[in-house]
């Protein structure tokens, strides 16, 4: 089944997100599938849903009323979770979009997802990390509101004067990690014979990371992301596009510093190939020493001018400073 074609409930808490939100929402929804479902719910009693009401007609949403009956219990939460359950047991959709940014819901999303359901999680940077870990796919509402703002010009370009731009959290995981992650993938389907396609990289960040998302790094397409590091280059062919490593050419002249920085740092004692070569693959994990012509590891060490390498027979090799 093509991702068009796939069947989704929004359901949304009414009580812990703003209307403000809701057109970025369904648009984003429009990248995952058809949204059959539609739901928000609250107590539309209160004079804390007026916001909502337009909101619900205009963009065809059901409300569900649930009274605040008992103060301190939240009832729509309740209400949320057996309505998904029956939508899950009548066999209709392929996944479920829970919008909110209270961890009540984690839960429901692990449920969910062991019945096979793709979860699409929506709330604001404040939400638990247990919940976007929960999901399939976690959204930053904030991001969504930016995006869906810019795309319809809604904003100006310039600020006015003394009004600060909207301030934004920074990323949940750092940018390095991000790429260290990619690297490996693209080097693991390497060691395969394997080419890595674009595609593959943005599916497996998010089940790494499922709260990943490129507007929190500035871009809006995984590919900008990529083609701006020097660590990746992006081939189109035709429809497709594939990663791979790139290398500076300043990269074999860092290895090679750091790697004697490395070893003199060891002192008399040297030290052990093989934990060398990890380090190199942790702080350089786009550089291949076969791509310089060395067969192995150890040739590339003592091809270093500062540096003479002993076998220990059993125990290994090591590297010292000449």
């Amino acid at each position: 089944m093509d991702i068009e074609e796939k069947k989704f409930a929004i359901l949304i808490d009414g009580d812990n997100i703003s209307a403000r939100y809701i057109a970025g929402i369904l648009d984003e929804m429009t990248n995952y599938g058809i949204a059959t479902y539609k739901r928000i719910y609250g107590d539309w009693t209160s004079t804390n849903a007026s916001k909502w009401k337009d909101e619900l007609l205009s963009n065809s949403i059901t409300p569900i009323q649930q009274f605040s009956n008992v103060s301190g219990k939240n009832a729509t939460d309740s209400a949320l979770i057996i309505d998904a359950m029956d939508i899950l047991y009548g066999g209709a959709v392929d996944g479920f979009c829970i919008v909110s940014s209270d961890s009540d819901f984690t839960r429901l999303a692990s449920r969910l997802r062991e019945s096979g359901m793709i979860i699409i999680g929506m709330g604001e940077e404040k939400t638990p990390g247990a919940f976007r870990n929960a999901c399939t796919k976690f959204v930053s509402l904030e991001n969504i509101l930016d995006s869906y703002e810019q795309d319809l010009e809604a904003e100006q370009e310039t600020p006015a004067a003394g009004v600060s731009p909207r301030q934004r959290k920074p990323a949940r995981v750092s940018r390095k990690a991000i790429e260290n992650t990619i690297a490996s993938i693209i080097t693991e389907n390497e060691n395969n014979g394997k080419l890595t396609g674009l595609g593959e990289v943005g599916s497996r960040l998010n089940n790494k990371y499922p709260d990943f998302d490129v507007r929190n790094y500035g871009y809006s397409l995984l590919s900008k992301f990529l083609e701006e590091s020097s660590r990746f280059v992006v081939t189109k062919g035709g429809r497709a596009m594939t990663v791979s490593l790139g290398q500076s050419e300043d990269s074999h002249r860092q290895v090679e510093d750091f790697v004697t920085q490395k070893v003199r740092q060891a002192g008399r004692d040297g030290i052990e190939l093989g934990y060398l070569g990890n380090m190199v693959h942790d702080v350089f994990p786009g550089f291949r020493f076969k791509d310089k012509g060395y067969s192995k590891f150890s040739k590339f060490v003592q091809s270093i001018a500062a540096i003479r390498i002993k076998d220990f027979g059993a125990s290994g090799s090591r590297a010292f400073i000449k």
